[in-house]
């Protein structure tokens, strides 16, 4: 016979399979329910790609690695925790049919999927003026959990640092990360905006992203010099958020690297392309609203084009990257 957990010592489950900033968006969750329910017994599902995102938080008693393609053996080894509540923060059809099998009791929260079709497809915005932070908060509710307003949270183990002193002498009186990188193209900042914004900037460039935009940062330099320096593909996610530690301002499209450095409460120039920051994944930083400015075109007639970024521009002349202002970002983080 399977255990039965007493009521008063809930054994919980939050299902959040990917990705990097998604994953950073759900701490404050994870830090209610430890702080608040001291009690309770939290677990945390994700892909095994994503792990590092939240292996060493403190607040999770246990991860567990979601296996794609022997997902049988992932319902298993769940089974085998006899799980009171699952807290579903992922909300797609996988996590709905793992929960089935798992026969537990589940809580989620309102994704708003057809407020942003007509968003998309009509130019309606009728999106709740919430962060999606807030809007996890919704599942869990039923634990009479509150928000405590601290912010998002990222660890950093000691052994997986950065040692300032291996930047270029250059950096010594500080610098501006700028990040590359983002999953989808429409999400990335040209790269004849990076060079324009980095010739305005006061201070040295360090760009940050992964193997796939290391020729994008090699443009850069060739344009900026010793201005710039390329750390594309040269760094782990963990060395990637020591470098944003120490950075003095963070431009960055909406991608993973800018919730960990809004984990990291860093100064962040958040430039939104395909996407809009009222579907809620603008830097979340609640007791620090001046450390951040959102910059977008606007009204422009084709934003936003999709839920999550595409491939390529669907009107050919990507107006939503092309035209964000270079003196206005760069004034702004000049000011840092």
């Amino acid at each position: 016979m399977d255990e039965i957990h007493p009521p008063s010592q809930p054994k919980l489950l939050i299902v959040r399979l990917s990705s990097i900033g998604d994953i950073v968006l759900t701490t404050p969750i994870i830090r209610a329910l430890n702080e608040q329910m001291p009690e309770a017994e939290i677990h945390f599902l994700v892909k095994k790609n994503f792990a590092n995102v939240i292996e060493n938080n403190p607040h999770i008693h246990k991860v567990h690695l979601y296996d794609s393609e022997n997902v049988e053996s992932t319902i298993e080894e769940l089974k085998k925790e006899n799980f009171d509540e699952i807290i579903d923060l992922q909300k797609t059809l996988r996590s709905r049919r793992l929960i089935r099998k798992l026969k537990v009791s589940s809580h989620t929260f309102n994704k708003h999927n057809f407020s942003k079709w007509l968003c998309i497809h009509l130019k309606m915005n009728g999106l709740p003026e919430t962060h999606i932070v807030e809007r996890y908060f919704e599942a869990v509710k039923f634990l009479n959990i509150h928000n405590d307003h601290k912010g998002l949270e990222f660890y950093i183990p000691e052994n997986k640092g950065f040692d300032e002193d291996d930047l270029p002498m250059v950096f010594e009186d500080g610098f501006v990360v700028i990040v590359l990188a983002a999953q989808h193209f429409t999400k990335r900042i040209p790269i004849s905006k990076v060079v324009e914004i980095g010739s305005i900037l006061h201070k040295p460039i360090m760009l940050l992203g992964g193997s796939d935009v290391i020729e994008e940062g090699e443009q850069v330099v060739s344009k900026l010099g010793d201005k710039a320096y390329n750390g594309c593909g040269k760094y782990s996610l963990h060395e990637s958020a020591a470098i944003l530690q120490h950075a003095d301002c963070v431009i960055t499209g909406d991608t993973g690297l800018m919730h960990i450095a809004a984990a990291l409460h860093k100064p962040i120039a958040a430039v939104f392309g395909a996407t809009i920051p009222e579907y809620g994944y603008y830097p979340y930083m609640p007791n620090e609203r001046e450390k951040f400015r959102n910059f977008e075109v606007c009204p422009l007639n084709c934003r936003p084009c999709s839920n999550y970024g595409s491939k390529k521009c669907k009107r050919k002349h990507f107006k939503c990257m092309n035209n964000i202002s270079a003196t206005e970002v760069a004034g702004w983080v000049n000011k840092f």
